[in-house]
């Protein structure tokens, strides 16, 4: 697999390094450039990578039949990661149960989720997806609980759950 990181990344590190700025004090927004460091694959990596099903999701746009996934009934404290780089999208703090048969958030963590208009249903909506790999994870709608109002409607099969300690 070869992910080749994206130049501004590159760029910004080499920066911080000429302003004396690459010692331990400047560790967190070097992570937070890193984690945010677009992943570049080709077709026949992802596919190496995900599974048929992870696949469709996450890089063609699908979506996975309601009801389908084991995560819809996870109620453990932890952390939903994008099954594609593994970049934390959700604290399970913010999800809920939504009656849609897909895992549901109110609130993503913070720099996790990019968005973009979907006319695939003929109707606008908003598509979500990872900042990290632009992984498709789902739709976001405007009728969730406080305190955002937002319903992150996510594909199962786009996530995978680290407990926490």
């Amino acid at each position: 697999m070869n992910i080749r990181p994206n130049l501004k990344r590159r760029q910004t590190m080499k920066l911080l390094s000429l302003l004396g700025l690459g010692s331990q004090a400047i560790t967190p927004l070097a992570q937070a450039v890193a984690a945010t460091n677009p992943w570049k694959l080709s077709a026949a990596e992802w596919k190496k990578r995900l599974t048929p099903a992870q696949f469709h999701v996450l890089r063609e746009e699908g979506t996975e039949r309601p009801g389908s996934s084991p995560l819809n009934a996870e109620k453990r404290k932890g952390t939903y990661h994008c099954a594609g780089c593994d970049l934390p999208l959700f604290s399970s703090d913010t999800k809920y149960e939504s009656g849609t048969g897909w895992p549901s958030f109110h609130t993503p963590l913070a720099g996790a989720l990019g968005t973009k208009t979907d006319f695939k249903a003929i109707f606008p909506r908003t598509e979500y997806h990872c900042v990290r790999c632009d992984g498709h994870q789902g739709h976001v709608f405007n009728d969730g609980p406080k305190p955002s109002g937002k319903r992150y409607c996510n594909n199962g099969v786009a996530l995978t759950f680290k407990a926490a300690a």
